[in-house]
C-alpha cells in the first residue's frame, strides 16, 4: 500500500568498498542523478554498514566514504535537490532490519543472486553477506520510498525487498492506523538498453569483488594500462569482424555517441585495408572516457580541498532522512506491539 496525498519518494544507495568504476556510473549513478530533475523527495545513501561484509581495513573504509560522496557530488549531484547521507548515520534502519528479518523466511535469502554469485566467485561467506537483502530492504522501506532507481542486477533485491514489506505489512499491517506498515517499491532500470550491463576488463559483469574494474577517474598512463588489458585475438585489422563480439565495443558504446558508433562498428565489419585495429579501438575508448569525465575529475579536486563543505552536506542528508526515518519505524513498530 502506499499513503496518499504525498510526493513521489526516490531512493537509492551504493556500496562504499572501494572506488567507483564505470558499472557504478552507468548502472547506477547516472540515473541517480538524473532522477532528481523529476518532482518529489530524493534519498541517496553511502552503504557503509554493508561494505563492512568485505572491509577489514577501518582507515580504508573510512576514506572510501568520503570517497564515495566526493564522486556524487562531481559527477553532478545537487545536494539542494536530494537527501546525500551516510547509512550509519540513520540508526533507524537497523531496527527496521530486525523487525524485518523477524517475518522473512531464511528460503528467500538463500535465492539472493548476488550471495550466489559471490561464493561461486570464491568470497568467504559471513552472515553479514547472506543477511544483506534485509538490510538493503530496511535502507528503502525506511524512507516511504516508490521508486528505487537501480542496475540490472540490482533488481532481485528491490523484488526481495517487496517480498518482505508485504510479509511484514500481511501479519501486522492491519493493527497500524494507516492500514499498512510499509510501503511497497517499484524499481527503475535505465532507459537505455546498453547501460544495463557494463563489462568488465576481462568481458565479465564489471565489479571490484573480481578485480575486473575501471575506476570513473581513472586517467594517464593508468587508464591506458586498464584499457590495454581488454581481451582480443590475433587478426589482424584488415579482417572482419563482428563488432558485437568485441568487449571493446561494449566500452565504446558507453561514451560514444549513436553515429560515431555505428561508424566504428561498420569499418570493423567491413575490414579491408584503413580497417581500424583493436589499438586504434583502445585509444578511442580511453580518448573518449578522458574526455567525458575531464569537468568531474576537476570538481573532484575541488572537494578534495574542502571535506568540511563534504560532511556538512552529509550532515544535513542525514538530518532529513532520520526524520522521515523515525516516523517510519514508529508506525512500524507500533503495528507489531512495541510501542
Amino acid at each position: 500500500m502506499r499513503p496518499t496525498l504525498t510526493m513521489t519518494t526516490f531512493l537509492s544507495g551504493i556500496q562504499s568498498s572501494g572506488y567507483l568504476h564505470l558499472g557504478n556510473y552507468f548502472g547506477a549513478i547516472r540515473q541517480h542523478i538524473d532522477a532528481t530533475s523529476e518532482a518529489g523527495d530524493h534519498f541517496y545513501f553511502i552503504a557503509d554498514y554493508h561494505a563492512l561484509t568485505s572491509s577489514r581495513n577501518p582507515d580504508e573504509l573510512r576514506d572510501f566514504v568520503r570517497e564515495t560522496a566526493i564522486t556524487y557530488l562531481a559527477l553532478g549531484l545537487d545536494p539542494e535537490r536530494c537527501a546525500l547521507f551516510r547509512q550509519t548515520d540513520v540508526p533507524e534502519v537497523h531496527e527496521i532490519a530486525w523487525l524485518l528479518s523477524c517475518v522473512t523466511g531464511m528460503g528467500l535469502l538463500e535465492r539472493a543472486h548476488s550471495y550466489k554469485d559471490k561464493l561461486a566467485n570464491g568470497v568467504k561467506p559471513n552472515v553479514g553477506l547472506f543477511t544483506y537483502p534485509v538490510l538493503m530492504a530496511a535502507d528503502i522501506l525506511a524512507y516511504d520510498s516508490d521508486i528505487v532507481p537501480v542496475g540490472k542486477d540490482q533488481i532481485q533485491h528491490v523484488e526481495m525487498t517487496q517480498d518482505m514489506a508485504g510479509y511484514f505489512n500481511n501479519a501486522f499491517g492491519k493493527h497500524a492506523p494507516e492500514g499498512y506498515a510499509f510501503v511497497r517499491p517499484e524499481y527503475r532500470m535505465a532507459a537505455t538498453e546498453r547501460f544495463q550491463k557494463v563489462p568488465g576488463i576481462d568481458g565479465q559483469k564489471m565489479s571490484k569483488s573480481y578485480g575486473n574494474s575501471v575506476w570513473i577517474f581513472e586517467s594517464g598512463k593508468k587508464l591506458k594500462k586498464a584499457i590495454g588489458r581488454v581481451p582480443t585475438d590475433s587478426r589482424e585489422p584488415e579482417e572482419p569482424k563482428n563488432p558485437e563480439e568485441l568487449v571493446l565495443f561494449d566500452f565504446l558504446a558507453l561514451f560514444l555517441d549513436v553515429a560515431e558508433l555505428g561508424d566504428w562498428k561498420e569499418r570493423v565489419q567491413k575490414g579491408g585495408p584503413g580497417a581500424p585495429g583493436y589499438g586504434h579501438i583502445k585509444m578511442r575508448v580511453i580518448e573518449a572516457m578522458e574526455e567525458y569525465f575531464a569537468p568531474a575529475r576537476k570538481r573532484r579536486e575541488e572537494l578534495l580541498a574542502n571535506p568540511d563543505e563534504v560532511e556538512r552536506i552529509l550532515q544535513a542528508g542525514a538530518e532529513k532522512a532520520r526524520t522521515r526515518a523515525r516516523k517510519v519505524r514508529d508506525r512500524a513498530m507500533k503495528a507489531c506491539g512495541l510501542r
